[in-house]
Order: C-alpha cells, then sequence, then structure tokens
C-alpha cells in the first residue's frame, strides 16, 4: 500500500502499511509484520522546513577575516595547521582555548552540545592554536572546522 523511510536517532525504519480494516492496520517495520490498533484519525499538519537561525554564524564574514591573520602567521614560522572538527551537529557551549594558545594532545578545547549530552572535544595534537572558528553558542554541523593547531 504506501511505504515510508523514517531515522529516529540514527536509526533508519522502512515502514510498509500493508492494509487497514476499520481502526487495525497490519504494518511491516524492518522486515517485522504488526497489527497495531489506530486510536482515531489524527489530522496531519506539513511544517516548514525550518531555518536555522545560528548556522551562518559558524562561516560569518568576520570569523573568517581574524583567523588568516594568525594562520598566516604559523606559516612562516615553518609549522602549518590541521583543522579539529565537529565529530557530530550540536552546539559550541563552551571554549576553554584562545589563538596563540600551546595545547597538548588529549587536552580539552571545546565542549559540544549534541543529543543533550555534553562532549569533550580535544587537540588531536600537540601544538598551537592558530584559529578558533567558533564561539559559545554557535550550531554546528558534522565534520565542521572548529580550530585549527599548527
Amino acid at each position: 500500500m504506501k511505504k515510508f523511510n523514517y531515522t529516529i536517532n540514527g536509526i533508519k525504519y522502512r515502514v510498509e502499511i500493508n492494509s487497514i480494516e476499520g481502526n487495525v492496520a497490519e504494518v511491516t517495520v524492518n522486515g517485522s509484520t504488526y497489527k497495531v490498533e489506530l486510536d482515531k484519525e489524527q489530522e496531519v499538519k506539513q511544517m516548514p522546513k525550518p531555518t536555522p537561525v545560528a548556522r551562518p554564524t559558524t562561516t560569518a564574514t568576520p570569523k573568517p577575516a581574524a583567523a588568516p591573520a594568525p594562520a598566516a602567521a604559523a606559516p612562516a614560522a615553518g609549522g602549518s595547521g590541521a583543522p579539529v572538527v565537529s565529530p557530530l551537529p550540536g552546539v559550541i557551549i563552551g571554549v576553554h582555548c584562545k589563538v596563540g594558545d600551546e595545547v597538548k594532545r588529549g587536552q580539552r578545547i571545546l565542549v559540544l552540545e549534541a543529543m543533550k549530552m555534553e562532549n569533550d572535544i580535544k587537540a588531536d595534537r600537540d601544538g598551537t592554536i592558530t584559529s578558533i572558528a567558533v564561539s559559545q553558542g554557535d550550531n554546528v554541523q558534522e565534520g565542521a572546522t572548529l580550530v585549527t593547531i599548527g
């Protein structure tokens, strides 16, 4: 009859509605068949997809404009910067470093809140913070550059 694909908490579900008789529906979820009792038909309202408000702040012109100055200084010293990227989408709730700070591998440099959990973002190498692309309160996507370590 109808087929739907859902992702809930990162888990994919394929749902097929096989039949509906009265208030009982036969559905197949990821290959397993179930009979479910329907309460009463509810009106489904299509909500518009929200536009991310804070997303532009992670790539706003002022932040990258400020970042090249320290990054340009790093090559002059003979080093090159490597980005530390977000492992998952979330909100930056703590910044524990500043440009010019010396960091050690494993040192906490940021705190990212994702799925109502705080995740420490740690330096993956020893070095100097050459740029910070985020600030507290910024929404970030998976793979977004957070800081650069030279």
